[in-house]
């Protein structure tokens, strides 16, 4: 399948799911939670799929886009933090937060596959 735009991306719709599950099960974090884990999971989720999107309109400069890769890479890491964090405060069930630390490792081995092989990704000129 030729991809057109960011919303075409396997990975993107994993890491886009897998946001909205940690928006929906972050809204029953503690108030007092707001300005910490709250508001840090949910950046840090969502900044994985706007990683991906920047790195898919810099497919014509292979530096740039595995750049953004990394960087997409490294949000992605951060909410395994945050899970562990949810479950270990009683925040968040075990197995809720399990499901959604193993899509987030689906996540960062489809990334860093994508790192590994550019030249599959890469617009040619």
């Amino acid at each position: 399948m030729k991809i057109q735009q960011h919303t075409d991306l396997e990975v993107y719709k994993k890491a886009f799911d897998a946001a909205m599950l940690i928006f929906w099960a972050s809204k029953n974090f503690p108030k007092e939670e707001t300005y910490s884990l709250t508001d840090q999971i949910g950046r840090s989720s969502r900044s994985v799929c706007a990683n991906l999107t920047e790195a898919s309109r810099k497919r014509r400069y292979k530096a740039a886009f595995i750049a953004k890769l990394s960087d997409a890479e490294s949000e992605a890491a951060e909410p395994q933090v945050w899970l562990e964090f949810a479950t270990k405060c009683s925040y968040l069930q075990h197995d809720r937060a399990s499901g959604l630390y193993q899509a987030y490792d689906e996540i960062l081995r489809m990334l860093v596959a994508m790192i590994n092989k550019p030249q599959s990704w890469v617009i040619s000129r």
